[in-house]
């Protein structure tokens, strides 16, 4: 006795573990009734389609018996013998035609369970794309769609009465290049715009893209696509540089898409119209804001504002001490400036002999690089001791240098 109940017990969990599935079928829903038995979902699109049900022993135990049975609506059972394999650990029925299946399984008595399946067969549900709306600002996109078959009908095991289960319908556009679309699975007419300035996003298809749009039931799926040709514009372009001391020159490369044409506003009350606008050179110390607009040949419009563009007040250091050695370390004494106009340095030793003078603006002014301790720009070495400057400057934004402090002395070291 104790044999058979330890037998029972070890064989019963096994039970649970036999499983009924349908090879090539696309969706698994389940019945109404409880408990719940799968119903297997197959696309019927030539109208040919036949099911397959496949029933696999606990584990690979085994061997076992394995009786098949369809549903007959007219006892109200699975009354319709169809296949028995015995001594086997799977068995399966294939060229199945819509309706409910059931397969028994067993094994000389001592295991003994029931597996019940539906098998039902879809056709390809409505999908059609199109598009709706074309504007500079807006796409809008148009899906529609359909199930071929709304309801899928079977029987409940206990008492014979018809159930009925909903074909699901869901959906998902889709575009290649891909490009951005609101929620591809939600909306099935979505509207796709950029998002506003300040902070402007563009999702408009800035390229030609093929739109499509894919439906899927239970069983089937279809899908529609168009070709769309954009028109939309994206005002672009990248400064370099974006900051130092005047006059800067800036660069501006146009990276815009459909500009026809162009208005570029460097914020210094000049404008230019050019696609590819020449460098442009800011004198005035300050901050500058850019925009450009652009218009396409379909009347588009879209604009971008870079801010800033800083153009360094103008300013002026002098060193007190260099040491014209040869050392590569401080040998000149150079004044730290910026956005100067120009500049007047004299130097004169302490008995009033001047020993170097310089006068520069524009692109002299650039390239000059402070004195060396040479006297008058010989190659007689000043000795080294201390030396009386005088110097004058002017700078882009007004400021004139020409004070007390900016007149002193500095120290020459050797």
């Amino acid at each position: 006795m104790r044999f058979w109940l330890l037998f029972v017990i070890l064989i019963m969990p096994l039970s649970l573990l036999a499983q009924l599935t349908a090879p090539g079928s696309n969706t698994v829903r389940y019945t109404s009734y409880s408990p719940k038995d799968p119903a297997f979902f197959y696309c019927n699109k030539t109208g040919t389609e036949r099911g397959k049900l496949t029933a696999s022993s606990p584990e690979g135990a085994g061997p076992f018996n394995f009786s098949w049975y369809k549903w007959n609506n007219g006892t109200n059972s699975f009354s319709t013998s169809m296949k028995s394999e015995s001594g086997v650990i799977n068995s399966s029925v294939e060229n199945l035609t819509e309706g409910g299946y059931k397969v028994n399984i067993d094994s000389a008595g001592f295991y003994d369970t029931s597996l019940v399946g539906w098998i039902f067969f879809d056709e390809p549900p409505i999908a059609a794309a199109g598009l709706q709306q074309r504007l500079c600002d807006r796409i809008a996109l148009n899906g529609d769609t359909a199930a071929a078959i709304h309801n899928f009908f079977y029987r409940n095991i206990y008492n014979g009465s018809s159930l009925s289960l909903d074909n699901e319908i869901t959906f998902l556009w889709s575009s290649s290049p891909s490009s951005f679309i609101p929620v591809p699975d939600y909306y099935l007419d979505p509207i796709i715009t950029n998002t506003p300035p300040p902070n402007k996003i563009y999702r408009l298809p800035m390229e030609d893209v093929t739109y499509k749009f894919q439906v899927f039931s239970l069983g089937c799926s279809s899908e529609s696509s168009f070709f769309y040709e954009s028109i939309h514009v994206k005002a672009d372009f990248t400064p370099d540089p974006t900051e130092g001391e005047a006059p800067l020159e800036v660069n501006f490369t146009n990276k815009s898409i459909r500009g026809y044409i162009y208005k570029w506003e460097f914020g210094d009350d000049s404008v230019s119209y050019l696609q590819d606008p020449p460098p442009h050179i800011y004198y005035k110390p300050g901050d500058y804001s850019v925009l450009l607009t652009i218009e396409s040949e379909l009347r588009c419009i879209d604009s971008l504002r870079f801010d800033k563009i800083v153009v360094d007040l103008s300013s002026l250091n002098i060193p007190n001490v260099f040491t014209p050695d040869g050392d590569g370390y401080n040998d000149l004494f150079m004044v730290d400036s910026k956005s100067l106009r120009f500049i007047s340095v004299e130097v004169f030793s302490r008995s009033g002999i001047k020993v170097y003078g310089f006068y520069g603006e524009g692109e002299i002014l650039k390239e000059w690089t402070g004195w060396d301790g040479n006297i008058n720009n010989s190659s007689i070495k000043a000795s080294p001791g201390v030396y009386f400057y005088i110097i004058r400057a002017y700078g882009w934004d007004d400021v004139i240098y020409d004070s007390k402090e900016h007149r002193g002395f500095v120290y020459l070291y050797r």
